[in-house]
């Protein structure tokens, strides 16, 4: 089909355009003055009046921000999600004002939908469709959905791009750039040009139809042996770049509970559901639809699910998924050069970032983990978030001669990881919603392990474990290493107090050395014995394998306790 011209284009005014970025820049400088003008102020006043002073300001400008950008809508309502959940160096009210924007907004008329479809097929939805419901079912900042019926019968659902997108995310982007450099001007914070890059990805790609098409098929592929998951089926003959024809699909919100009831279905099993199809999505496929809003996930009757609209489709970069692996054996190794080269491999260290600071801080946060967080307690519902942990966190930046600006110069959060934390957090709460007393970790554990672990067996797995534990209990070395250094600085500090203690202590680290040979040895003459079929000696050698593991992690925790003591 031929393509009609473009010269017909209702060109967008010029004083709205230019309306639209003097609000932009006018609230942008008042929201920098309002912080200003605290800081001049300062001085003359206490330390608790400061701290409220503040907090006062980030609610007061997270409401101008948010109405703002409610009221030029285009493409800052996009922007504003996309930041909130891109940065991290935004106070809490803010990305909790921006993170609430809701992309809804009012429908064009329907002479711009008639023109944008008579500009990719030349001629309007009355020919090209047997029906065309003029109003549209919604309508979004970039584009809105209209319901239509095929000549050969079937209902579908047809996503139209606004006639004018191009001209207003070629402005709005622009503004958007220019207000971040203005930020930066005032508040030295590194990073923000990443940013901005990442967020006009995700953008464009999101302005990519047949980039939704293709994700749509590939994800569908994957699921196409369960009758249970289901996706819209696409008429590529009937879509473009601005254009996406779908199969209209009927259902119940995810998360209308009433609705789900009046369908006869169970919402645990349903629940259970759609976090399988997710870990399939994520730690199998490694493509998988980021945006699981309620809206985007359908109940049906039958007790099966629905998804639709995939312009948010992330893939789980190779990088990506050998740093969580390696991340994970890091921790458990207690490596942390281990976790620093992962992180780097993912991306949270920036390329030329301070190597320097990214140590001392890997380090301090995993000494952290390793004193507040215990194995028993490793399950979802019992881990408890103490916002007071955090402040403490911050706070002793200072201790270790850190400022804000090395921190958001040396560290990133990768495009890869915002994502995947997104989709946790909302498909977290989605299906609590759906069942209050789920535990999420009983069903994702033997995705993670299979995707950490891979197809090593239990022998494997099990040798690996103890050599971790070996390389942890005679770690000592390395801080050996570092006390000569400082001495050879001349930075190096005797102490004798506590002499006892630090007696005891070296006496505990010796049985744990022996403990760990130990078990060694019983772990690999276990593996020698299952080789040569020797099943009795083989049981035999792992209990005692198993023994001194016991030995071992008793030990380590009761040096852990007197150490606590001292």
């Amino acid at each position: 089909m031929t393509r009609a011209s473009r010269a017909s284009r209702p060109p967008r005014p010029r004083g709205t355009l230019r309306f639209r970025l003097f609000k932009a820049y006018w609230v942008t400088f008042q929201v920098i003055w309002s912080y200003l003008s605290l800081k001049l102020l300062a001085r003359f006043l206490g330390h608790d009046a400061i701290l409220h002073a503040l907090s006062e300001r980030h609610l007061a400008n997270a409401k101008r921000v948010e109405h703002t950008i409610l009221e030029l809508q285009g493409l800052f309502i996009k922007v504003g999600q996309l930041i909130s959940i891109m940065t991290n160096f935004l106070p809490e009210e803010f990305r909790r004002g921006l993170e609430g924007l809701q992309d809804q907004v009012p429908p064009r008329p329907y002479e711009e939908i008639d023109g944008r479809i008579r500009e990719e097929f030349g001629e309007g939805p009355d020919s090209v469709f047997r029906e065309f419901d003029r109003e549209p079912i919604a309508s979004a900042s970039l584009g809105q959905v209209h319901r239509a019926r095929l000549k050969s019968g079937e209902e579908v659902a047809v996503k139209v791009q606004h006639l004018d997108i191009d001209e207003i995310v070629r402005v709005d982007l622009k503004a958007i750039r220019r207000i971040l450099g203005i930020v930066r001007w005032f508040v030295p914070i590194q990073g923000l040009d990443a940013y901005y890059s990442q967020i006009r990805e995700m953008i464009l790609a999101e302005l990519d139809f047949d980039l939704e098409a293709r994700h749509i098929e590939r994800i569908a592929a994957n699921f196409v042996n369960d009758p249970m998951v289901s996706f819209p089926k696409v008429y590529r003959e009937l879509s473009t770049h601005r254009v996406l024809v779908t199969s209209f699909v009927n259902g119940v919100k995810i998360s209308d509970v009433v609705g789900i009831g009046r369908l006869g279905v169970d919402r645990k099993a349903l629940a259970e559901r759609v976090l399988k199809a997710y870990c399939q999505m994520i730690f199998v496929d490694g493509v998988y639809h980021a945006d699981p809003h309620p809206g985007n996930i359908l109940a049906r009757p039958d007790g099966g699910i629905v998804f639709l609209d995939f312009g948010a489709v992330a893939v789980l970069s190779t990088e990506m998924k050998e740093g969580i692996t390696q991340f994970l054996e890091g921790v458990i190794g207690r490596d942390t050069e281990a976790i620093a080269r992962s992180l780097r491999r993912m991306g949270f260290i920036a390329r030329h970032g301070d190597t320097a600071v990214s140590e001392r801080v890997i380090e301090y946060f995993h000494r952290r983990f390793q004193e507040e967080i215990h194995i028993e307690s490793l399950n979802l519902k019992d881990i408890k978030i103490d916002p007071q942990k955090g402040l403490e966190n911050i706070a002793d930046f200072r201790k270790l001669d850190i400022g804000i600006r090395e921190l958001t110069s040396t560290f990133r959060v990768p495009k890869d990881w915002v994502l995947l934390e997104r989709t946790v957090l909302l498909l977290t709460g989605l299906c609590t919603h759906l069942d209050p007393e789920m535990n999420p970790m009983t069903t994702i554990r033997p995705y993670l392990e299979e995707f950490v672990f891979g197809k090593r067996d239990f022998g494997e797995l099990m040798l690996s474990a103890v050599k971790d534990m070996a390389l942890g209990a005679i770690s000592i070395p390395d801080d050996i290493k570092r006390y000569l250094a400082k001495a050879m600085r001349g930075d190096l500090e005797m102490r004798f107090r506590g002499m006892r203690e630090s007696t005891s202590l070296i006496y505990a680290l010796g049985h744990q050395l022996i403990y760990t040979l130990f078990a060694l040895a019983g772990a690999g003459a276990a593996y020698l014995f299952d080789e040569r079929a020797a099943w009795t000696a083989r049981n035999v050698a792992l209990g005692v394998s198993g023994w001194f593991l016991l030995a071992l992690v008793l030990s380590m925790l009761g040096a852990r306790r007197f150490k606590r003591r001292s």
